[in-house]
């Protein structure tokens, strides 16, 4: 059967529908935050800087104890708790908004907490698919949610746009927050029991409900013992990092001395998020004539290539279809990688080290990310945001000596005892 196709279950439906209407939320609302500091607010380029780097920086520290803290607590649970916090925090905005309350110290705050509960979200619920899905179907899963992101990503902004437009940022937010009360609402219509997990006591771990401070760097000794995950984890990192950090300049340089209409900008970055969607979809396909160890590497190795092509944009239409193009190319191989990457990191991931693994992961990807944002704008700040951009090109061009040529990928780790009850 056609991974499109393949029937992975009434619950494994909820999931996904969970999935896809708190992503497309989140794409809703894409970068209301600092539009609301801009618009709203009227906040200088300091503190809208502030709002983005140091929010999802200080959520990262934040969200480093519940990775331990949920791995032998039911997930469901600890996934809809998550998405009614998001819902909270996101909903206090409108409502501050409303009473003249709203500051950019709210925002940050709001912003700190949503990072957070985005982690614990993640760990829960990829500790949740892996007891949910067979090994066998975790790409086909991991494909559907990565074409779900894209679909969003495509679908989202537009929308949002049109919304800002007609009633203002602060409405995308509230229907940002609606989303997650809908996820959370799917997530309990799964159905069905989860038993509670059980720490193994020959490692000699703390008694449930208790835990020392030791567990908090289990996540990352488990990712950097392994053979395989360590160089995954050290490229991926690195390379979403280096990735982001020229979004921002690649604006300030589209918008400001190239002269790109906002319209321009939004099509030059929607647009090529149908090949994300593509290279979804593409995934399990090519691992089953390829095997998943080329297409990982491939994959991961030609991701990479194109980003250093941003530096040479003009202004005008040629400008504008190389940006299209490259992040065409950029993200249908982003598209391949992802699903592939995160099917094997589940299979790796033994039952009782899930959780705290992708928590781990979250933190420091979320952290790294901030932290060279921060750089790369004083860099360009110095130096301008071509040159900032073109560094952060050429040192991608470097990141696939991370990935783990010289190992072979292991198969799936053999089954423990089921966590839940189907």
């Amino acid at each position: 059967m056609a991974a499109g196709r393949r029937v992975l279950g009434r619950r494994f439906g909820w999931l996904w529908a969970a999935y896809a209407v708190s992503t497309f939320g989140t794409w809703l609302a894409f970068d209301a935050f600092a539009l609301i500091a801009v618009v709203v607010l009227h906040a200088g380029s300091a503190e809208v800087a502030l709002l983005s780097a140091a929010g999802p920086a200080v959520g990262a520290v934040a969200a480093a104890p519940l990775g331990p803290w949920m791995e032998f607590r039911r997930k469901r649970p600890v996934m809809i708790a998550t998405d009614l916090v998001r819902f909270a925090a996101l909903t206090s905005v409108p409502v501050a908004f409303a009473v003249g309350g709203l500051g950019v110290g709210w925002l940050l705050a709001v912003s700190v907490v949503v990072a957070a509960a985005d982690i614990a979200f993640g760990a829960a619920s990829g500790a949740y698919l892996k007891s949910l899905v067979p090994a066998a179907d975790l790409l086909v899963a991991s494909s559907r949610f990565e074409s779900t992101t894209w679909t969003a990503s495509v679908l989202g902004p537009p929308v949002g746009g049109a919304l800002v437009g007609m009633f203002g940022p602060v409405v995308t937010v509230a229907a940002d927050a609606v989303s997650y009360l809908l996820s959370a609402a799917g997530i309990r219509a799964i159905g069905g029991s989860e038993c509670e997990p059980e720490r193994r006591a020959a490692r000699g771990e703390a008694p449930a409900g208790r835990m020392r401070a030791g567990d908090l760097l289990d996540g990352w000794r488990f990712i950097l013992a392994h053979p395989t995950l360590r160089p995954l984890f050290c490229n991926t990192v690195l390379v979403n990092a280096l990735i982001m950090v020229s979004s921002p300049l690649l604006a300030v340089l589209m918008l400001g001395p190239l002269g790109f209409a906002p319209w321009q900008y939004g099509l030059a970055f929607a647009g090529p998020c149908l090949g994300g969607l593509v290279g979804s979809r593409l995934a399990r396909p090519l691992v089953a004539r390829f095997g998943q160890r080329r297409v990982l590497l491939t994959a991961g190795a030609l991701r990479v290539c194109w980003p250093v092509g941003l530096v040479f944009v003009r202004p005008g239409v040629s400008g504008l279809v190389l940006v299209m193009a490259v992040e065409l190319v950029l993200i249908t191989c982003c598209g391949v990688f992802g699903p592939v990457y995160a099917a094997y990191r589940l299979e790796q991931a033994p039952p009782d080290r899930v959780a705290r693994t992708l928590s781990a992961w979250s933190v420091t990807g979320k952290a790294t990310t901030a932290t060279l944002t921060a750089l790369w704008g004083l860099l360009a700040s110095l130096t301008g945001p071509r040159t900032a951009i073109g560094a952060a090109g050429l040192l991608l061009l470097a990141t696939p000596v991370l990935l783990p040529w010289r190992e072979r990928l292991p198969g799936p780790r053999p089954a423990a005892a089921e966590v839940l009850q189907r």
